[in-house]
């Protein structure tokens, strides 16, 4: 479907007060900021602002929507005879190998890291943003695997997948943070893959593979 004219107008104007607020906020630290500052700086009302970001929080990270349902959809995209946490695996290595800067391989992440370090707000929300990304992930599982009502088994699964994944998201995170290169954290990482794999038991690796027919 084609995107309209005030259907633009309206992202644009949201990515805009975005892109405004994390200026501010790389520039003088989350806690500094309030969202009456960004309006202005951004040259719209407090509650144009809040129409568009129901928390300050969203402000700075605008785009947890696309990570919260991202481990659910690698598994539901997964290839025929391919198991849920074996796809993961490969598009973990994917991002990583392209030193891809959704998954934090970036040169500004450093900055970044900085302001949530010192925000225990955007602290919890990022812990909040796992855990549903957890539940999603866990949904995805039980509907794809067939799973009954009760079996514990897909939230068991969904740990593990998780722990994967949060692993490498932590890691990059704290070494980007420490201001070293994409690439040469790129490197690390795909050989922390290489041994998490390894620790993963056959069961987990084998669950929810996708039918041929």
């Amino acid at each position: 479907m084609t995107e309209g004219l005030r259907e633009r107008k309206k992202r644009q104007t949201r990515q805009y007060i975005s892109d405004v607020a994390t200026g501010l906020f790389l520039e003088r630290g989350f806690d500094a900021v309030k969202v009456a500052e960004v309006a202005e700086a951004a040259n719209v009302s407090v509650n144009t602002v809040y129409n568009y970001f129901p928390a300050k929080e969203d402000l700075f990270l605008d785009r947890s929507a696309g990570v919260v349902d991202r481990l659910a959809r690698w598994v539901r995209g997964r290839a025929k005879g391919e198991s849920a946490a074996v796809a993961v695996l490969r598009e973990l290595r994917e991002e990583v190998e392209a030193v891809s800067p959704r998954i934090g391989l970036a040169p500004g992440v450093a900055r970044f890291m900085r302001v949530v370090d010192e925000a225990p707000a955007l602290r919890s929300r990022l812990w909040a943003i796992g855990q549903e990304t957890l539940r999603n992930l866990e949904e995805a599982l039980r509907e794809e695997a067939g799973a009954p009502p009760g079996d514990p088994l897909p939230g068991l699964v969904a740990g593990q997948i998780n722990w994967v994944y949060q692993t490498v998201t932590t890691v990059i995170g704290r070494e980007m943070g420490a201001g070293r290169s994409p690439g040469e954290v790129s490197r690390e990482v795909l050989v922390l893959l290489d041994d998490m794999e390894e620790l993963l038991s056959p069961k987990v690796l084998g669950y929810a593979v996708r039918a041929d027919g």
